[in-house]
């Protein structure tokens, strides 16, 4: 696929990719044995928390670190043991990187200055990148006298215009506002899927990862968790820790799982037997847990004082108004349950102290192993 700015979308793989740092005598183990394949014009993110193995992935694939083991393969071409200079790829960094003392257009140039690329070349494709990043007017302007999210247009702009095969994302948004890593979030998918470069994104942050990405790695203790769709990921994670990872979650205890078909498991629940959706690894894991996401959860006042049946109703013991949504926290029997109801009507608002029924649709419940 042949972007707008010539570059070319290429497939990258990782084959039992390790990293081992060396510390006090003793070696670490950063990235685990890590294999993935990521199709040409794909968006991929590597999600986890701190230490998991995502950034010091993200570096062996852009060259500054050196892979313990493994390969990286770029179109079928091993590019494991090149400088970064020699592999095709354009990074983006958390810091921005520009130089203080040039202009935008002589950041964005500066790439094609250092490959020595003819200067009118330079000028066509510095003021077509410039063009599609809108930048134009900006183009004589020092970053001090730029936003942030203008100053991570500039650094997008400067990877974009040596042509990538592949684009590297490493946290790029961290230091904006709320607001602001929004706006740029869209930005950086749409422009992304106009031009089907290849790309690969660190984050730490959910939202992040579920609102850009095409598929998402979920790295855990340097090894790959989970790889999916952000739905998939969301609604059908193949672990706890995925699911408490990926969104707020609430885990019911269950007994007596049986593999029925199609994915599905009988469960027994407070007593009850119900049929849900379920991982691979529940179904054969000696202990399971039930899934039900908050904004699964119905809640309506209850006309009792006191929760007489601690299966299906509890006191009600935080209520958090957001406008659009109501979360709340209710204590039950055997755990607390965290519900979201949307679009509330005020006068059915669950008050502090109250009696709330809860109930929650079993097609929309899902079984994870807890021994993950």
């Amino acid at each position: 696929m042949t972007t707008a700015t010539g570059s070319t979308s290429s497939r990258l793989q990782l084959n039992n990719l390790t990293k081992d740092f060396g510390q006090k005598g003793e070696s670490i183990t950063a990235v685990d044995n890590v294999t993935l394949t990521i199709e040409p014009g794909e968006f991929i993110t590597l999600l986890g928390p701190s230490g998991c193995g995502k950034t010091t992935t993200l570096r062996m694939i852009a060259g500054f670190e050196t892979p313990t083991s493994g390969e990286i393969l770029l179109d079928g071409s091993d590019v494991s043991r090149l400088t970064p200079d020699k592999r095709p790829m354009g990074m983006v960094f958390q810091s921005y990187a520009l130089f203080p003392h040039m202009s935008v257009y002589e950041n964005v140039a500066y790439g094609l200055k250092t490959n020595k690329t003819p200067n009118d070349q330079i000028k066509l494709e510095v003021a077509e990148v410039l063009s599609i990043m809108s930048l134009e007017t900006l183009a004589n302007r020092a970053p001090n006298q730029l936003s942030g999210g203008q100053q991570q247009r500039v650094a997008l702009a400067r990877a974009m215009v040596m042509k990538p095969k592949v684009l590297l994302f490493d946290e790029p948004l961290s230091n904006l506002d709320a607001k602001l890593r929004a706006q740029m979030r869209i930005e950086i998918r749409q422009l992304q899927q106009r031009l089907g470069i290849t790309s690969i994104f660190v984050t730490h942050d959910q939202d992040e990862a579920m609102s850009i990405s095409d598929r998402i790695v979920v790295m855990r203790n340097a090894k790959i968790e989970q790889v999916g769709t952000p739905a998939e990921i969301y609604l059908r994670p193949k672990s706890v820790f995925v699911a408490d990872f990926v969104g707020r979650s609430n885990f019911l205890k269950v007994s007596g799982v049986k593999s029925t078909s199609n994915g599905r498991a009988q469960v027994t629940l407070n007593g009850k037997e119900i049929e849900v959706g379920a991982s691979v690894d529940a179904i054969s894991s000696p202990s399971s847990l039930l899934l039900v996401r908050p904004e699964s959860i119905k809640v309506e006042k209850s006309s009792s004082t006191v929760a007489s049946d601690g299966f299906t109703e509890g006191k009600v013991s935080q209520v958090v108004f957001y406008g659009e949504h109501v979360e709340y926290t209710i204590e039950t029997q055997s755990s607390e349950l965290i519900a979201v109801v949307s679009n509330p009507v005020y006068e059915e608002i669950v008050p502090v102290g109250s009696v709330a029924k809860y109930s929650f649709d079993q097609n929309r419940a899902w079984l994870v192993s807890s021994d993950k």
